[in-house]
């Protein structure tokens, strides 16, 4: 470890992420020379960004709060935050001394034609009800384009690669024109690849990852990338044993649509939680599985919803299954023996719902999977009928303003709840109406026994 060597690492065997900063390190540097030392003066190069409001996906993770941030700085915007953040988030925000961006509803309330650059994402189903999508002017993302992408009525800046994590993309982008990087978001830049990119091991991580990896940590001259990276995990791990199970399925949840050769439509909610303790997640699943049966009658559109346990030391994880329709297309796309009981199925290798998740899946339908019919008839007794109580005509699916608001203001609520969710200050309970209304109540004292609500 000849570059290694003049920091202060600990001499032990090297680690992967060792390696990949070892191995990119001159390039690293080269990168790093296009940084300024000292902040000067310069125009913003891309006018339609300037005082731009930057925002992630709601369930926000730490990429897409560190690269508001980042693109906030670099485009002279303003970060916010789509939802409430988790203790990976909070910890990298101490570590690196900055502050939590505002709400994102909060800033469009002050200003509701306010220019919003989307980072980390571009799907509807992930957008904050409060933005607009005509506000829309700019995605910096690294997802797949997909069925529910956000239109738009106007050419828009697009910056989307398909690194391993936008924070790369971000902080790319800082070099290569050369801006002025503060430290402080250099930092958080660099906790949120190392994270995306789970060590910079996970299938997503590009060469590029690597490189801008390898910048950062001579940027900041980091002593151990190793042991940031490990507070990171124990930090978002400790968080995942106070969380009620709605926050776990909520937490870290995508919805994605597949169409089949003979033109049915399938959509899927899928569910991650990453933890360096994969066995401690996975005895809650009796917890966890009713919580995802809860998500699906909440969300009428939803067709079957999987939630995989990742285990991010060892490399591998685990598939919780609720349901027949989730039994059969899971064994459809990933192969292999579902448990006895037919609620979990092992994903040895498998870690990114990017790359291996829902590829499978992708592969699977259209191939031609289809769920068996005594199980789509079962599925559609559960759901609320399509046709009106007093009418049998079909429900129109147009929302009034009135509607529409109420829709909005229950997506900010969930949204503004997930903090205390995180912490454990609050257990969330559906009701028993398929609407998925909710229902917040203290967490009960330890003392006082039983577990959390149904």
């Amino acid at each position: 470890m000849k570059h290694l060597d003049h920091t202060t690492y600990a001499k032990r065997e090297e680690t992967a992420l060792e390696h990949a900063v070892e191995e990119h390190w001159d390039e690293g540097c080269t990168l790093l020379k296009h940084l300024p030392k000292a902040k000067g003066q310069s125009d913003a190069f891309f006018p339609l960004l300037d005082d731009a409001v930057f925002v992630g996906h709601i369930m926000t993770d730490l990429d897409s709060i560190a690269g508001a941030i980042g693109a906030a700085e670099l485009y002279g915007g303003v970060p916010a935050r789509a939802s409430e953040i988790n203790t990976e988030t909070q910890f990298a925000l101490e570590h690196w001394g900055v502050d939590l961006p505002p709400p994102v509803e909060d800033l469009l309330a002050e200003r509701p034609d306010r220019n919003v650059c989307l980072v980390d994402f571009q799907q509807q189903s992930q957008l904050n009800p409060a933005i607009p999508m005509a506000n829309i002017v700019g995605v910096i993302d690294h997802h797949a384009l997909q069925s529910n992408t956000i239109v738009t009525e106007k050419p828009i800046f697009v910056d989307i690669r398909p690194w391993g994590c936008m924070s790369s993309i971000v902080a790319h982008t800082y070099a290569v024109n050369e801006k002025f990087l503060p430290k402080p978001i250099a930092g958080m830049l660099l906790s949120a690849i190392l994270s995306d990119t789970l060590n910079l091991r996970s299938p997503t991580t590009t060469a590029w990852d690597e490189r801008v990896v390898a910048m950062l940590v001579q940027y900041l001259n980091v002593t151990d990338v190793n042991e940031l990276a490990a507070k990171q995990f124990r930090a978002k791990s400790h968080s995942l044993s106070l969380m009620t199970p709605y926050a776990l399925v909520n937490g870290d949840v995508k919805q994605f649509k597949f169409s089949s050769p003979d033109g049915a439509t399938h959509s899927v909610a899928y569910a991650v939680v990453e933890t360096t303790d994969a066995e401690a997640s996975l005895a809650r699943a009796d917890e966890i599985i009713p919580e995802m049966r809860a998500f699906k009658l909440a969300n009428a559109t939803v067709d079957a919803c999987l939630l995989a346990v990742v285990d991010i030391v060892n490399l591998t994880s685990t598939l919780l299954v609720c349901g027949r329709i989730e039994a059969s297309l899971s064994v459809a796309a990933y192969g292999g023996a579902l448990t006895h009981d037919g609620t979990r199925l092992a994903l040895p290798g498998l870690v990114s719902r990017k790359k291996d998740f829902v590829p499978a899946l992708t592969k699977a339908v259209t191939a031609g999977w289809n769920p068996p019919a005594d199980v789509v008839r079962e599925h559609s007794a559960e759901r609320p009928s399509a046709e009106d109580d007093d009418g049998g005509e079909e429900r129109s699916t147009t929302k009034t303003p009135a509607q529409e608001g109420e829709v909005t203001k229950s997506a900010m609520k969930r949204a503004r709840s997930m903090v205390d969710i995180a912490r454990g200050d609050l257990v969330v309970d559906y009701s028993d109406e398929p609407s998925g209304k909710l229902v917040r109540r203290p967490t009960p004292e330890p003392a006082s026994g039983g577990g959390a609500g149904a």
